[in-house]
C-alpha cells in the first residue's frame, strides 16, 4: 500500500481545517438554501476532523514511549530505569 510523504501527511490536519473554514465562510457569504446548509455542514465536519487528527497526533507523540513499551515484561521496564 503506498504511503504519503511526511510533509503531506503532517499537513493534512491543517488542510482539513483550512478547507472547513473556507466552506464555512462560503456558506455565510453565498446564501442559497441547500448550498449554504451543505457547505456549513461539510465545513464543520472538516474543522472538527482536522482538530481531532491534530490532537490525536499530539497525544501519540507525547506518550510514544508508553506505546512502545506495551507488551514488554515488567522486569525489562525496571532494568531500563537503572
Amino acid at each position: 500500500m503506498p504511503r504519503l510523504s511526511k510533509p503531506v501527511y503532517e499537513s493534512l490536519p491543517g488542510a482539513y481545517v483550512a478547507l472547513g473554514a473556507a466552506l464555512l465562510w462560503a456558506s455565510y457569504h453565498w446564501r442559497n438554501a441547500w448550498w449554504s446548509t451543505l457547505s456549513a455542514a461539510l465545513g464543520f465536519v472538516g474543522v472538527v476532523l482536522g482538530l481531532v487528527l491534530w490532537m490525536h497526533r499530539r497525544d501519540f507523540r507525547a506518550t510514544a514511549d508508553d506505546y512502545r513499551r506495551r507488551g514488554r515484561p515488567v522486569i525489562d521496564a525496571v532494568d531500563d530505569q537503572r
